[in-house]
């Protein structure tokens, strides 16, 4: 039961005070253990492809270790100490590892850019949570990048680390962090990352297999209480939930195209490369600025549902127990 209140706790003070900048976050130290990690492997593999793909699995091991095993002990010390004290620790954790004020923090940021006219301004709010080039984007395309970063978000960021920490704890909600940020740092598919991102990329397909589909579909009943197209939303999804090459990013990102009844996706420009990608939803109406907040609406609701419902399993499974 510790857990739940500790997953709850976290939740309603991630809804109220987000990710401060002055405090240390875990996934910054994840990301430098990664880096430094990746330097030693190329360097002892010699670039060779094997040896990548070998050091890719050893670091990704490591990684899953180091970031499980480290909040595991340090919360069975915080416990002997006091039980109050191991509580406070694990409510901290679990509020650092959700993302959801964060997200509406950054996108509603590009809102408001956009609704002052000023489009260089938005277009820079938008790179800082995009990994797509922005520098030309249009008004339009700003919005959709926006738009689509809060929807995949929603399961990667919110919803995939709350379920996982609801019946883990903290030492979750690490493991899946860290997972996630391997993949971020390491799973792309050109030249560089091919080989030595390859575990990291097929662990986060993984990992969040689940996840993202609970996520998609809580987003319908989500979109259902918002009052948006419901129905729609259930049909693109069911249509369009594949169109990525991952077979989760596109889960809760074709829920919000179809409930916004706007189309998402499409030819994005990656480190000055074009790339071909498949459309997402059916353009029944013109994007426009104020599916920001709707796409935030979703993510929010999808994210207290999903404290309810899987809150209520967890409650249910201690109490049969």
């Amino acid at each position: 039961m510790s857990i739940l209140l500790a997953c709850t706790c976290g939740f309603l003070l991630d809804l109220l005070f987000g990710d401060p900048v002055w405090l240390y976050h875990p996934v910054r130290l994840m990301g430098v253990c990664i880096h430094f990690l990746e330097n030693i492997i190329r360097k002892i593999s010699r670039e060779s492809k094997g040896g990548l793909l070998l050091g890719g699995a050893v670091l990704w091991c490591v990684m899953a270790v180091v970031f499980a095993g480290i909040p595991w002990v340090l919360l069975r010390l915080a416990g002997r100490v006091h039980p109050a004290l191991r509580f406070g620790l694990e409510t901290f954790w679990c509020y650092q590892m959700l993302a959801a004020k964060s997200l509406k923090v950054e996108s509603v940021r590009v809102y408001n850019r956009l609704k002052e006219g000023d489009l260089p301004a938005a277009r820079k709010a938008v790179s800082m949570i995009v990994g797509r080039d922005t520098e030309n984007l249009d008004e339009t395309g700003v919005t959709k990048a926006a738009v689509e970063t809060v929807a995949e978000n929603t399961s990667d960021g919110v919803t995939a680390p709350l379920i996982y920490m609801l019946f883990g704890g903290a030492v979750m909600g690490f493991i899946y962090k860290a997972v996630n940020t391997m993949d971020s740092m390491l799973g792309y598919k050109d030249e560089k990352y091919l080989y030595i991102g390859r575990v990291a990329a097929k662990m986060d397909d993984v990992v969040n297999y689940i996840p993202a589909r609970i996520s998609a579909l809580l987003m319908i009943l989500a979109s259902a209480l918002c009052g948006r197209d419901w129905e729609h939303a259930w049909k693109i999804f069911r249509r369009d939930r594949y169109k990525h090459s991952s077979p989760n990013s596109a889960q809760t990102e074709a829920v919000c195209a179809g409930a916004l009844d706007i189309r998402l996706a499409g030819d994005a420009w990656y480190f000055g490369k074009l790339y071909p990608k498949e459309y997402i939803g059916d353009s029944l109406r013109e994007i426009e600025t104020e599916d920001i907040r709707k796409a935030n609406q979703l993510m929010y609701t999808t994210s207290w549902l999903t404290l309810v419902i899987f809150g209520g399993l967890k409650m249910f499974a201690v109490l049969a127990a």
